[in-house]
């Protein structure tokens, strides 16, 4: 999810081809330091790629962990919304209006509508980013990562959890008949074969499925209607499965096979750049984390996350707070601590990154007939409707098939 973003938005202005968006930052470009950085902000380098959606997960992280997010960090999202609800991946001068040049995107605006609803108070803002994500749905009943472009797995996928998130049925958000459902389904591989039940990001230029980890892991929780805090199902061991008609839950079991087995072996996704050797992908791996556990249960993702909870701390702090974000859905959607995360302090670490938010406050339990009165962590809030990577965009993943 950390750098899948971040590379789509560099894909949809021709910097970089071949990427997908959202989060695997250890294989996204690097971006440079920002001598001065917007107050409010989340994170210490540029945000010209990856500002909203960083924000974005670094706020519904918190919520999660009980934290209200500071006022000058919901502040400074929503001062990134267009007039017309989207939301680019940064804007540096919100003063002035959204124009032609300004490059809305798919992923932004649907993280945004997430984070939107976790911090509550937010109803008008998310309801024209919602509006505009409707008004872009494509004719397969999909989204692709800019405006009019064609669908994929993970920005379908996030804004999947987008509309949970913000109350509405995806099966019924519907164009030219088709929901964001039918467009994941014609992007899920068979059980046998190469990629035996995984997504592929996008069709080729022929028409042909390649399987893409990034991609499915976004998928699984797409087909799950589910967003980027999500929780862990129902325990299952559901098998890759072609029989009869192919399902968003048999589809989203399919996926789930594909990543236990993916990560069976090292306990980690894999990614690489062309000419180079292969690279545990951390990002992608925290994403197949919480994919596995909402798909089939915690135990279905112990593996890859011990393999986390061993080796994401370096990787999370040079990386920053869609890291942290993405180790945090982890951590709660597998029945981990957040807050002793192999000897990590990922909900402290990633407060650290900018405006410190409200702390938990703590409220006396009500007195019953039959017991005492104890003292409870009063947790202020809720997060995300359980359930979506963007495995997904922007923390960084590419569209490099994986198979």
């Amino acid at each position: 999810m950390n750098v899948r973003r971040s590379a789509a938005a560099l894909a949809a202005v021709g910097v970089l081809a071949a990427t997908s968006p959202a989060m695997a930052a250890d294989s996204s470009p690097s971006p440079s330091a920002s001598p001065v950085l917007p107050s409010g902000l989340y994170g210490s380098t540029d945000p010209k790629y990856d500002g909203v959606w960083r924000q974005s997960l670094a706020l519904v992280a918190q919520r999660a962990a009980g934290y209200r997010p500071a006022a000058e960090a919901v502040d400074w999202l929503t001062g990134q919304q267009c007039a017309n609800g989207a939301f680019a991946a940064f804007r540096p001068d919100p003063a002035q209006a959204c124009d032609a040049e300004v490059m809305v995107d798919s992923n932004s605006t649907a993280a945004a509508v997430q984070a939107l609803h976790a911090v509550d108070g937010q109803d008008g803002h998310m309801a024209k980013a919602v509006g505009w994500l409707k008004s872009v749905q494509n004719a397969d009943g999909g989204w692709g990562y800019a405006p009019g472009g064609p669908s994929d797995a993970n920005s379908t996928s996030v804004v999947i959890g987008a509309l949970t998130a913000a109350g509405d049925k995806p099966a019924d958000v519907v164009k030219s008949g088709r929901s964001p459902y039918d467009a994941l389904l014609k992007l899920a591989l068979p059980c046998t074969g190469d990629g035996a039940g995984a997504f592929a990001y996008q069709p080729d230029k022929k028409g042909k499925l390649a399987a893409n980890a990034d991609a499915t892991a976004a998928a699984v929780l797409g087909a799950l209607g589910q967003g980027l805090n999500a929780g862990a199902g129902k325990t299952s061991d559901a098998a890759c499965s072609d029989s009869g008609t192919l399902t968003p839950a048999q589809a989203a079991a399919n996926g789930a096979s594909y990543l236990a087995q993916a990560v069976a072996k090292d306990g980690h996704l894999t990614s690489a750049l062309p000419g180079a050797p292969a690279q545990p992908d951390y990002g992608n791996t925290a994403d197949a984390v919480v994919a596995l556990a909402a798909q089939g249960g915690a135990e279905r993702a112990l593996k890859p996350l011990a393999w986390l909870e061993k080796n994401a701390a370096a990787w999370a702090k040079q990386s920053g707070p869609a890291a942290y974000a993405q180790l945090i859905f982890a951590a709660d959607a597998s029945g981990a601590d957040p807050r002793d995360f192999g000897g990590t302090d990922l909900v402290r670490a990633l407060n650290a990154t900018g405006p410190a938010p409200q702390q938990p406050a703590k409220k006396a339990a009500k007195k019953s007939d039959d017991s005492g009165s104890t003292s409870v962590w009063w947790i202020v809030g809720t997060g995300l409707v359980a359930g979506i990577g963007i495995g997904f965009l922007l923390s960084g993943r590419r569209k490099q098939q994986q198979l």
